[in-house]
């Protein structure tokens, strides 16, 4: 999820981590346990006067299959569902009302599931996850395609938005 959002202007940082659980500073082994609570998530920090929260959510859309409940492609289990972590009202107004629009779209003939969630604590990951698809390019792209997601995306979204 860090490629996407780190190559749009306005985009100050992106962090791996994980959030939304119960242990303090987890590892990666810890949240993949499912024993934790924690999402893998990552932590943006943005300009909102050059890429506004809106355009965020447009395009986390664009990256994920919102309508899997147990994961993300390959990846299966609690720690790889999707959700949207909102910072204040406002933001989860416009997720909220983001995620309706998409359900309302017809472009998916399932349900909308990715919830929409207060923010909890967030824990940066290792860093060896830190730009993960900048240090390890080859085995990045060739997992993009390999579990789907790029196919998923040129199916959903058309090629000028696969990432």
């Amino acid at each position: 999820m860090v490629k996407p959002f780190d190559e749009q202007p306005g985009i100050i940082s992106v962090i791996s981590g994980y959030t939304g659980g119960h242990v303090e500073n987890p590892t990666y082994e810890q949240v993949c346990s499912e024993s934790t609570g924690h999402y893998e998530a990552v932590q943006i920090t943005f300009n909102p006067d050059i890429y506004p929260y809106e355009k965020l959510l447009e395009l986390y859309w664009q990256q994920i299959d919102p309508t899997d409940p147990g994961g993300q492609f390959y990846d299966r289990g609690q720690s790889y569902q999707t959700a949207i972590f909102y910072h204040d009202e406002k933001q989860k107004e416009l997720a909220e009302q983001s995620k309706q629009a998409l359900q309302e779209s017809g472009r998916f003939n399932k349900p909308i599931v990715t919830p929409i969630l207060p923010a909890k604590p967030f824990y940066p990951a290792e860093e060896y996850h830190q730009h993960y698809y900048k240090k390890n390019k080859a085995h990045y792209e060739g997992y993009h395609v390999g579990s789907g997601r790029a196919g998923f995306i040129q199916t959903h979204w058309g090629e000028k938005n696969e990432k």
